[in-house]
């Protein structure tokens, strides 16, 4: 199984956990496994289309999925996913 890095905020959702083991081929796959394990992610990760939310970035191995094949990544039991929301705001 592939293991999926939970950020902080997003932990609430996922019981606690900072790392989730789940299935998939693909990157797309496995964040779908996650948000059927643990559903309150899904509007977190996904926009009503189905793609990533514009605000959530995913990394496979320290790879941004957007410059590589996006959802459609390919990804193997011995990878690493890592969620990290986008950090907007601070100060003038």
């Amino acid at each position: 199984m592939t293991k999926v890095k939970i950020p902080p905020v997003l932990r609430s959702r996922t019981d606690g956990q900072s790392e989730v083991e789940v299935s998939g081929a693909t990157v797309g796959e496995l964040l779908g496994d996650l948000a059927e394990r643990h559903p309150d992610t899904r509007e977190q990760l996904f926009a009503a289309d189905g793609e990533l939310n514009r605000y959530v970035n995913v990394y496979l191995n320290d790879e941004d999925v957007r410059v590589l094949g996006g959802l459609d990544t390919t990804a193997s039991a011995d990878d690493t996913v890592v969620i990290l929301p986008a950090m907007a705001g601070g100060r003038r």
